[in-house]
């Protein structure tokens, strides 16, 4: 089978791409910019085009044959691409539906990551954990990974572990064998619009799958089926358990290390083994973790960019860096925070107030507009910062040569200096440091 991915190169569809192509499909895509994963695929031997996607690299593609046109949810109804894909009568369908199709197709057992905030970081531990115990997993994570390539399929692996997204519904194409939940709170208004809207989907992700592992009353708790009867029990491993910096991370740690827990558990009911399970080892395993891509990524010594774009995440990144700061000898916390599309912020702006407590400087950039509502006023820097409770700490500012100068030298006098965006901000970060 032929595929063709619109939109190739970043970290959503192209660990995919690796995956299909790992499975012996023959596949080809293009992009606008090199993406973070560009890398991997020309490693891995797919054909890529980079820029303006005008339809004649895939009009090239057609005429040797392409069975399955796969392309990103940010892609616009009038993109010279899908239309062209519309036309040619070729099968045009986003992402999820491929996946799903891949884990039918390789008869996977899914373990399917989704929550608000903690899913790219929990569904990284699960992967470095089930590779350090040497379990027969693939795996497509959203971002770029230190330790191993952003997604992998090897012929005859039995799990398939995947961030599952919320944006656009596409999580609610799955039936998991497992369903690892971190923190729901509301989030995406330009697909949910309202809070109920979003519970109810997450309702539905929990419904359609066979265990649950998630937060409740502050214990980590599984909810499965067995001989008709439902159970909700406390799991083996509790967010104590672990050394990491950040309550967040722990409790990311806790979630993936009873996943990796239940996966070892199967193999030995398979194989008919009776092993006495050394918990320990994988406790030791997960304090080892190494982060992944822009999620508390370090950068040099006291420079970290994270992915934090939602009052929540920032709250729990704001206790990673200070507990971080502590460990590592700095002064305190200077942040750099560029807030991600108009319409989240009009939802999430009260939020705020206390998000940054505890930082000795905050930057903040204009919001990065994507996917808008032309008819909402765009929030400026300085109608957010009079909102904090410490808003004697924060400043508007602009990415610019004399950010990039206090910057230096906040590093220089022995400051932690952290970038939280979603947005562009980070490559400009990169380069200044």
């Amino acid at each position: 089978m032929n595929i063709y991915i619109s939109g190739i190169s970043g970290t959503g569809m192209g660990p995919l791409a690796l995956m299909a192509r790992a499975a012996g499909f023959n596949v080809c895509g293009s992009d606008l910019a090199k993406g973070a994963i560009y890398d991997e695929l020309i490693e891995a031997g797919i054909d890529v085009f980079i820029g303006t996607q005008d339809g004649e690299f895939l009009k090239q593609k057609l005429e040797d044959g392409v069975d399955w046109f796969v392309h990103t949810s940010a892609l616009p109804e009038d993109h010279a691409e899908l239309k062209l894909a519309q036309e040619s009568g070729i099968k045009v369908t986003k992402r999820d539906d491929f996946t799903a199709f891949l884990v039918d197709k390789l008869g996977l057992k899914m373990i399917a990551v989704a929550g608000t905030h903690g899913k790219t970081t929990t569904t990284a531990m699960i992967v470095w954990a089930a590779l350090k115990s040497d379990l027969p997993v693939s795996y497509i994570v959203g971002t770029t990974l230190g330790f191993a390539p952003s997604g992998v399929y090897h012929k005859g692996d039995k799990y398939f572990v995947y961030e599952a997204d919320e944006y656009d519904k596409n999580f609610l194409k799955y039936h998991p064998w497992l369903a690892v939940i971190p923190a729901v709170s509301y989030d995406h208004p330009d697909i949910y619009p309202t809070k109920e809207d979003y519970l109810k989907a997450f309702q539905q992700f929990r419904e359609q799958s066979e265990r649950i592992i998630e937060f409740k009353d502050g214990k980590v708790m599984q909810k499965h089926e067995e001989d008709g009867e439902v159970y909700d029990d406390e799991c083996l491993y509790k967010v104590e358990d672990f050394k990491l910096a950040g309550e967040a991370r722990r409790m990311d740690a806790a979630l993936a290390a009873n996943a990796v827990y239940y996966m070892d558990q199967e193999e030995f009911e398979e194989k008919g083994l009776n092993v006495s399970y050394d918990c320990y080892s994988l406790i030791a395993d997960m304090n080892e973790f190494p982060g992944v891509g822009r999620r508390f990524e370090r950068l040099r010594d006291g420079v970290y960019t994270d992915y934090a774009h939602h009052p929540e995440e920032i709250e729990a990144t704001m206790e990673i860096a200070q507990e971080e700061c502590e460990l590592i000898g700095r002064k305190g916390v200077v942040v750099v925070y560029q807030p991600h599309q108009n319409t989240r912020q009009h939802e999430v702006r009260d939020g705020y107030r206390e998000a940054f407590m505890g930082a000795t400087k905050v930057f903040w950039l204009p919001t990065y507009l994507t996917r808008e509502n032309p008819d909402l006023s765009v929030i400026e820097p300085d109608e957010f910062i009079h909102n904090l409770v410490n808003s004697e700490v924060a400043e508007a500012a602009e990415l610019n040569d004399d950010l990039a100068k206090k910057l230096r030298e906040y590093v220089d006098e022995g400051y932690l200096v952290i970038l939280m965006t979603a947005g562009p901000a980070d490559e400009w970060f990169r380069k200044v440091f």
